[in-house]
């Protein structure tokens, strides 16, 4: 076993080989030697149970390992009971959009915490997460929750795993890029950064959620207030560093699945990612 690499989404450069349909990605990420897809469905599930299913069976075929992406409009921790609740309808139909994937992981969004406090917001997440279990628990589907980029959004480290603890089919979803963001740069910068948040995610869940750890990374331009845009690869002067989580991942024999989420060249930056790791595994 080892790690995965893959985007979230099709990039520029899938167009610009002539594809038009998401139906042909996991042929075209073979052929480039990637291992993994994220279907973003970030402004809501559009395509049809036939599409669907017809990128799922492409997929299985090509051997590429799936996930998705919850629609951006969930919010756990939202003040109107009924508006939170809705969530739990919108992670219903990302959980039968998975399934006709064959994706293992449902990426979600925590909510923010803007005009409420944390332990407010972290209360309201818990609950609706709490509910969600009493209907989602028995499925194997991975359900994560991922790290936010925003510092007025739930979601650092502590409170995804916090939030994780809810119930067994819950795990955290790290973004490198969104955790550097939130903490106004610099938060990433050695191999010992990223092994503090593997350790942190080992010792509070367990070593299986680390070894196995769902990942995002890209680069990130951020203000003060944290996350403003994903950026490329090869645009100079922005954060976090890949190659110490290369090195430190290869060192520690970890296997996470990391997907790419740079500004439309997520595919070639994920290629990149790979070739670094399979020169730091020899």
């Amino acid at each position: 076993m080892a790690a995965l690499f893959g985007p979230g989404g099709n990039s520029e450069s899938f167009y610009a080989d002539g594809h038009k349909h998401t139906t042909e990605a996991p042929s075209w990420l073979k052929q480039k030697g990637l291992d993994a897809y994220e279907y973003q469905a970030g402004n809501g599930i559009t395509g049809s149970d036939a599409t669907l299913a017809k990128i799922g069976e492409a997929a299985a075929e090509a051997g590429i390992k799936m996930s998705i992406h919850a629609p951006y409009y969930i919010s756990l921790s939202g003040i109107e009971t009924e508006k939170r609740l809705k969530s739990i309808d919108y992670i219903r139909k990302s959980l039968h959009a998975a399934k006709l994937l064959g994706a293992d992981t449902i990426v979600i969004h925590a909510g923010r915490a803007a005009k409420i406090s944390r332990e407010e917001a972290m209360y309201l997440a818990s609950d609706t997460l709490y509910k969600a279990a009493e209907e989602f628990t028995g499925e194997i589907v991975h359900f994560g929750i991922e790290t936010m980029g925003k510092v007025n959004q739930l979601g650092t480290l502590e409170e995804v795993i916090e939030l994780c603890k809810v119930a067994d089919i819950y795990y955290p979803v790290v973004d490198f890029g969104h955790l550097n963001s939130r903490n106004i740069g610099g938060f990433y910068t050695s191999e010992d950064d990223y092994k503090r948040t593997f350790d942190l995610i080992g010792d509070r869940l367990g070593d299986k959620y680390a070894q196995k750890l769902h990942c995002h990374f890209s680069k990130i331009e951020y203000t003060g207030s944290g996350e403003k845009k994903h950026v490329r690869f090869c645009d100079d002067g922005f954060e976090p560093p890949f190659e110490p989580l290369c090195s430190y991942i290869a060192k520690a024999g970890l296997e996470p699945r990391i997907i790419c989420e740079s500004a439309g060249t997520m595919a070639d930056d994920a290629l990149m990612m790979k070739k670094c790791y399979l020169e730091a595994i020899k």
